[in-house]
């Protein structure tokens, strides 16, 4: 196998939907206490919204990246684990966006 016989799929097909509906799912069903979500999409808003409704803690680590307003307006908490990722292990990390 060679380099050149890869190639990178970056599609999301429907994974931001299922995630969302993962987190509804366990809103609903008071299955946890708390939702750390790492992204800063707007597409989780009506996921976020459901969860406070439900009374479940809805807390944001972008790891870096920008937050929709939107989404900021639906959150309890905003915390982030990116100064420890440096750390540990910096390879994971993508260039910032210029």
């Amino acid at each position: 196998m060679r380099p050149e016989d890869l190639t990178v799929n970056l599609e999301q097909k429907g994974v931001d939907m299922r995630i969302g509906v993962d987190i509804s799912s366990l809103a609903f069903k008071r299955q946890v206490d708390r939702i750390i979500l790492v992204s800063g999409d707007s597409d989780f808003v009506p996921a976020a919204k459901q969860a406070r409704r439900e009374g479940i803690d809805f807390i944001l680590d972008p790891m870096g990246s920008h937050i929709e307003d939107e989404l900021f307006e639906h959150i309890d908490g905003l915390q982030t684990r990116i100064n420890w990722l440096k750390k540990k292990s910096p390879s994971l990390l993508l260039p910032s966006p210029k």
